[in-house]
């Protein structure tokens, strides 16, 4: 049955009209919910979905049938109506109709120039937009002494064919065109990557012209309520005057403010009604849409339409505002807070970001691996970026990749960029760690560390000081300093984070290998530390000497020497995380990376370390001659070196204990503290390292006067402790998934080297996404099934967590919580976004739920 306003091939847009985002799209629903709100729409039809596409496979519409809606001489605009505005789609056509007679009758109204400014703009957008014709030979009809018979001639030269005069060919030709342009293969890929449905339709809304042109007050404008980039409300759009009787002749109009100006040239100023009904528009929009809206609005001879509306584009700190105003002003609950902020995005909130206005002058392009940005000198060494530090000049490290040796660089620099590396590589992992933006697989540049240039894809060299902005965001370096947005941590964030906690049913912790990280930790609210990288705490200078000499003694007895030394420097960081988390859970993972890391690998860092143990150089290059692996990841290093040097293990430990009994005094809750065993693959390992550590608790317990209690982990890091968590777990209280190295020992794949070749194997859908940046569900998440599945056999109640760069994804939020993990652990800047994905997912499965019942 065909219900009132409804014709085979479009329906006419009124409050009671079969119109829905499905069938006809967005645009021609909200232009619905605005008709019903009362606000003055111009009259409008929707094409649906499927006659549009009926249309771009050679179906024609009764074009004039639909014209006939809109009188005798009708003026139509045609819009696209997606499913989802950021899906894309072809643009809007205005004037359809227009042609000889109605440029004549235009002219009586509103003067021969404008009428002919008019036709001859609209005939350019046909003949280029639908058409498709090269605009060469239009510009040049544009600077004619006639400029519309110059183009009619044109389009008749280039086509064999007058200009169409009739309307409704003219709108069957714009019908056509934009449909077909939905349909092609570039429209169709580009929409896919920004996550539209395969079969995504488009609809069309052919809307009556209301032009804003006239003698009376008359322009065009948008209105809005919010600030696009913090949020906070107020009036805000602009209006571009038209009125013939101020001067305008059908060229580009004055853009001017709409609230009141000190020149008094403002909408405001000008037509004080209209500026109270559009905010009354705006402010009905925002409560009955629960929404905040951006009306495209004219006024025509003093007659107020409106065109559209659409969501208000935002930054990230202004949606979240948003979003959180609108809660408190009743209009939206807590739960649908939580669900219109992007979990991704708050990542551009907890750092400075680049100014969007500002002009961009991009020098490179890589992956970007940590967000934020950040401008400084750029320096080619991890001593020019210290040297930098101490005189407190910003600087940007740039490397090739980076090592352990340039940890301190790294603290030092405001940003850092490699030449290669992907997600996970080490300049990655340190980066988000610290919080700093970073580039990596940076490809096309050419590094010069001997002459430190950059030379870049476009042939421009850069030399060390040269002032450079990075991007870790998006992933661009650009030239020279860039102005920055503050990072937003203000009240409507800690308000959203409040209600997240609320929510969400799966704990969060923070990777934080020093007292910095755990403060950062802390500020963010994560539920205890879930990995501490004891070796990062060795790269201070005075720290590395000792390590280094450690390294250099020949016996257990000279090891333990030095690492008496280091022993207090220890003991007082793990104090201090234990203050700092204040009670919450910490888990310190003993030592894993192999020891020629500590070791330089450049002569002049050789020359300087042997003259600081105060050996000869050939001694040095020896030693680290020797210490060289082949596949030093996969060699001595984690718990192999806990057996095969247990005094490390035994000072670790001893640090750890004697740092909780000295919290423990002042503390208002007891320190428990957790230690986990790396890159385990037997069950002996774990026995050998647990018996030496029970030894050590009881020695501490006996001089401190003191009970020492602990509890032990595994580092689920190789495929054979996953298939073996069985008997694993039967001296663990904890398995913590390592998915960095557990993804590269299930693929044989290195982190640091995977970026030069994984794009092309994302393309070509070897993979779906880069594993060591998306969890891989089918091949290491079932190892992390099997694992926890086993793990839990033997011990029911055993705590399972991921602690790997992937904990901090949604993605890998929604696999743990569905594989009942009990905690993810991520870099500490990520917790709030690990946070605010935790609690969506919660209210997400809360929601499926309840439809089943």
């Amino acid at each position: 049955m065909q219900h009132a306003g409804e014709f085979r091939d479009f329906t006419l847009i009124t409050p009671t009209a079969e119109i829905a985002d499905a069938t006809h799209g967005g645009r021609a629903k909200c232009l619905q919910r605005l008709i019903r709100l009362g606000l003055p729409v111009p009259r409008s039809a929707a094409v649906s979905f499927d006659t549009v596409h009926r249309i771009a496979d050679g179906y024609r519409p009764d074009c004039a049938r639909l014209l006939a809606v809109f009188g005798p001489t009708p003026r139509v605009s045609v819009r696209p109506s997606s499913g989802d505005p950021d899906w894309g789609g072809p643009g809007a056509i205005l004037n359809i109709g227009m042609n000889d007679a109605l440029c004549a009758e235009l002219a009586g109204r509103l003067g021969d120039e404008v009428a002919r400014r008019l036709y001859v703009r609209y005939i350019h957008r046909f003949a280029i937009e639908v058409a498709r014709l090269d605009p060469e030979p239009f510009d040049e009809a544009a600077e004619a002494a006639d400029p519309v018979e110059a183009s009619l001639t044109a389009f008749e030269a280039e086509t064999d064919e007058p200009f169409p005069q009739e309307p409704d060919r003219q709108l069957l030709e714009v019908l056509r065109s934009m449909a077909r342009a939905w349909e092609g293969v570039s429209a169709r890929l580009l929409r896919q990557a920004r996550g539209a449905p395969v079969d995504a339709g488009l609809g069309f809304v052919v809307q009556e012209m209301a032009p804003g042109i006239g003698h009376g007050e008359s322009g065009s404008g948008r209105i809005r309520l919010v600030d696009g980039v913090i949020g906070t409300r107020q009036v805000g759009g602009l209006y571009k005057c038209k009125s013939l009787d101020r001067g305008y002749a059908g060229h580009l109009a004055e853009v001017l403010p709409l609230i009141s100006a000190p020149d008094g040239r403002s909408l405001q100023d000008w037509a004080p009604e209209h500026f109270a009904r559009l905010v009354e528009f705006a402010e009905t929009c925002r409560a009955r849409l629960r929404q905040e809206m951006d009306l495209k609005f004219t006024v025509t001879n003093g007659e107020l339409a409106v065109l559209d509306a659409v969501v208000a584009g935002m930054n990230a700190q202004a949606n979240l505002t948003a979003a959180v105003r609108l809660q408190a002003d009743g209009i939206i609950s807590r739960e649908e807070a939580l669900l219109r902020v992007d979990p991704h995005s708050l990542g551009e909130m907890l750092h400075h970001q680049i100014d969007p206005t500002a002009e961009r002058d991009v020098i490179l392009t890589g992956i970007g691996a940590s967000p934020g940005a950040a401008s400084g000198q750029l320096v080619f060494s991890s001593r020019a970026a210290q040297t930098c530090a101490a005189q407190e000049i910003p600087c940007v490290l740039i490397r090739r990749e980076t090592t352990p040796e340039d940890v301190r660089g790294m603290h030092a620099a405001e940003a850092i960029i490699t030449e290669r590396g992907g997600m996970v590589s080490h300049a990655a992992v340190i980066a988000r760690g610290l919080g700093l933006p970073c580039i990596v697989g940076a490809a096309g540049l050419h590094l010069s560390t001997r002459k430190r240039t950059l030379t870049t894809a476009d042939g421009r060299v850069f030399s060390e000081g040269d002032m450079v902005t990075v991007d870790g965001t998006t992933g661009q370096a650009l030239a020279g300093t860039m102005p920055m947005l503050e990072p937003a941590l203000d009240a409507p964030f800690q308000t959203l984070m409040g209600w997240a906690d609320e929510v969400r049913d799966i704990g969060i912790r923070a990777n934080a290998d020093t007292p910095d990280d755990a403060r950062v930790a802390h500020r963010f609210a994560a539920d205890g530390i879930g990995l501490c990288r004891t070796e990062h705490m060795f790269f201070e200078p005075a720290r590395l000497t000792v390590m280094r000499e450690m390294i250099f003694a020949d016996t257990a007895v000279d090891r333990e020497v030095a690492l008496e030394r280091l022993l207090p420097m220890q003991r007082a960081d793990f104090v201090d995380l234990f203050r700092i988390m204040a009670g919450l859970p910490v888990c310190i993972r003993l030592f894993d990376p192999p020891l020629h890391e500590f070791l330089p690998n450049d002569r002049d860092g050789q020359m300087a370390m042997a003259e600081a143990l105060d050996l000869p150089i050939s001694r040095v290059m020896e030693r680290v001659e020797a210490m060289t692996e082949f596949n030093p990841m996969l060699g001595l290093r984690g718990v192999r070196l806990g057996v095969t040097f247990p005094e490390i293990y035994d000072m670790q430990v001893r640090a750890i204990f004697e740092a909780a009994v000295v919290a423990n005094r002042d503390a208002a809750a007891p320190v428990v503290p957790e230690i986990m065993i790396p890159l385990v693959s037997a069950r002996r390992e774990v026995e050998l390292v647990k018996t030496r550590i029970d030894r050590v608790a009881a020695a501490v317990q006996v001089e401190s006067g003191a009970k020492v209690t602990y509890r032990l982990g595994v580092m689920v890091e190789t495929p054979r402790a996953a298939l073996r968590a069985g008997e694993i777990a039967e001296y663990a209280d904890f398995l913590s998934f390592g998915t960095n190295d557990l993804t590269q020992m299930t693929y044989g794949l290195s982190r640091d080297d995977a970026g030069r070749f994984m794009s092309i194997y994302v393309r070509e859908g070897v993979f779906p996404e880069d594993p060591f940046h998306t969890l891989d569900r089918d091949g290491v998440g079932e190892l992390l099934l099997i694992g926890a599945e086993r793990g839990r056999r033997t011990d029911p109640g055993i705590t399972l967590s991921v602690c790997g760069e992937h904990g901090g994804h949604p993605e890998t939020i929604a696999f743990c919580r569905e594989a009942g993990f009990d905690y993810v652990s991520c870099s500490p800047f990520r917790v709030p976004v690990a946070r605010l994905a935790a609690a969506r997912l919660t209210l997400t499965a809360r929601a499926a739920a309840a439809a089943t019942e």
